[in-house]
């Protein structure tokens, strides 16, 4: 394990201003956005579209990785030049997805967990060779009546604790991911529990499997009612609640913290990082984001339109979010400018 390297790569993904582009939907969840905008899918309309924001001016300013998925880091832009390389000629360091999805939890009806494990340790080797700096492993964890179970949780966090150690032995920093979804009813005390609970799991089995804590990053929800719950927090509240959660949950030496969006929108994304970044207290961590939707919603609507300008406008309204959200990093972001 090269633990400078790891190091250095984790501190350069959370450098201020800057953030994640989790660019690594799967082949079949980006077909469903490309048609659900009008778009005919196909490996090359799923390059276009991608290589398109890579091409975006000055967007390193805002993107410090973009997590691609295994399709797109053996495409090449426009011009030829791959993928990783294009990224990396802009200061950009090309990240993977390397888990091979949420599959039912076998005799926990409703529950997932994540595979990927086989063959991983070969996989990191090679995506390394290929220009990657880092990976990403995402759990997913349900709230629901008796839900999560404790087999769910112990499960999916060993999971996640082999697969960082596994990356971190080929020198991928890795992104751990421990989804707790917002589908349901429940509120945000429930949440909180509930993230409280798959965090502690998840850096206990991370301890026993040797992960090297300033050489990994972690993407976390917020903490957020469910969407069907009566009782929604302010945008404060969701802001202090994460906070106090991550403070008493997460290890102080890990470098950053890099949120998921999780369906929240795009404005709501942005002001509840800078919220948190607001704070009159010193984070033990870089907070910061690895958002995907966030990001990307209104850019791909505007490339799929097909009007003139479509892929300009398209880098534009991806530009700005990345901007408005490299002002959140620093709880520089106003409502106003949005506009």
């Amino acid at each position: 394990m090269d633990k400078e390297l790891l190091e250095k790569t984790a501190n350069e993904l959370v450098s201020p201003g800057r953030g994640i582009l989790a660019a690594d939907e799967s082949n079949g969840t980006m077909s469903k956005r490309l048609e659900a905008v009008g778009v005919d899918a196909s490996a090359e309309s799923r390059r276009s579209y991608r290589t398109n924001l890579f091409s975006t001016d000055g967007y390193e300013s805002s993107i410090s990785g973009v997590i691609l998925f295994d399709e797109t880091i053996r495409q090449s832009m426009d011009d030829g030049i791959p993928v990783p390389n294009a990224l990396s000629d802009r200061g950009v360091h090309p990240g993977i997805k390397v888990d091979t999805g949420a599959k039912e939890l076998a005799h926990h009806e409703g529950e997932k967990i994540t595979e990927g494990l086989d063959g991983l340790r070969e996989r990191c080797e090679e995506y390394f060779e290929m220009g990657a700096r880092f990976a990403k492993w995402r759990a997913v964890i349900k709230i629901g009546d008796g839900l999560p179970s404790s087999a769910c949780l112990t499960t999916n966090a060993h999971a996640l604790a082999r697969y960082a150690a596994i990356c971190q032995e080929q020198g991928l920093v890795p992104i751990i991911e421990p989804e707790v979804l917002m589908e349901g009813d429940h509120d945000a005390n429930r949440c909180y529990e509930v993230t409280a609970d798959i965090l502690d799991e998840t850096f206990a089995q991370c301890k026993l499997q040797g992960v090297h804590i300033p050489g990994a990053l972690l993407k976390p929800n917020m903490i957020i009612a469910g969407k069907d719950c009566d009782s929604q927090i302010s945008r404060e509240e969701v802001a202090r609640m994460t906070v106090e959660c991550l403070t008493a949950y997460v290890p102080h030496d890990l470098p950053g913290i890099v949120f998921l969006s999780g369906g929240q929108s795009d404005e709501d994304a942005t002001a509840h990082l800078n919220l948190m970044n607001q704070m009159g207290v010193e984070h033990p961590w870089q907070l910061s984001y690895s958002y995907g939707r966030a990001l990307q919603a209104e850019a791909l609507r505007t490339w799929a339109s097909g009007e003139s300008g479509s892929d300009s406008s398209s880098r534009e309204a991806f530009a700005h979010r990345a901007r408005m959200n490299g002002l959140a990093r620093s709880g520089e972001w106003e409502e106003g400018l949005e506009a």
